[in-house]
């Protein structure tokens, strides 16, 4: 009888370890998002495709539409290309295996949202909602581009730039270029 509450006792404290271990981890995997306030995609049991660190993400995500209301609202696809690198990061994926690029392009207001704070300002009279979240993106490493043509389009001059995002000269360019260096666009 005293093995068996040896072993009991043995047993839940050992359960208690590993679930306050998984605990601290999880916490870890939280306080280690390499975009702070944006969740990584929630675990499926099961799931059959995951991110893999040998593999190399070279993605290119297109970005030609805004938010319903772009003056007040975050452009919807920045928070889902933050989600999808802290799954990158979740599942292991090493910085030099993380390769986005966001190519903002068009000759929509959706497009402004390239333009510095200052700039967009001047013209909307509020402040650009995007720029905190494209900061937090740039310096997880994903790399942003605007369109040089779509600039011309919506009268912006390129000291109007948000200077985390590179002016390119046309986005055809862009995007031909980097899918034939094995980018896969997304969008």
């Amino acid at each position: 009888m005293r093995t068996i509450v040896t072993v009991g006792a043995a047993t839940l404290l050992m359960l208690a370890f590993a679930s306050s271990t998984h605990t601290s981890a999880a916490a870890e995997g939280h306080a280690a998002l390499l975009v702070p306030g944006y969740e990584a995609a929630k675990d499926v049991p099961g799931a059959a495709e995951l991110p893999d660190p040998k593999i190399d993400y070279k993605i290119l995500f297109s970005v030609s539409n805004g938010a319903k209301d772009p003056a007040a609202e975050v452009n919807p696809m920045l928070p889902t290309i933050a989600r999808y690198l802290n799954t990158l990061g979740k599942y292991n994926v090493p910085a030099d295996h993380r390769h986005l690029v966001v190519m903002f392009h068009q000759r929509s207001p959706d497009f402004d949202i390239v333009m510095t704070n200052e700039a967009y300002r001047e013209r909307y009279g509020k402040d650009n909602p995007n720029i905190a979240l494209i900061h937090a993106l740039k310096q997880a490493g994903v790399e942003f581009r605007a369109c040089g043509q779509a600039l011309g389009g919506r009268k912006i001059d390129a000291k109007q730039v948000n200077p985390d995002i590179q002016v390119d000269l046309w986005a055809m360019t862009s995007m031909m270029n980097l899918q034939m260096k094995g980018f896969a666009r997304v969008g």
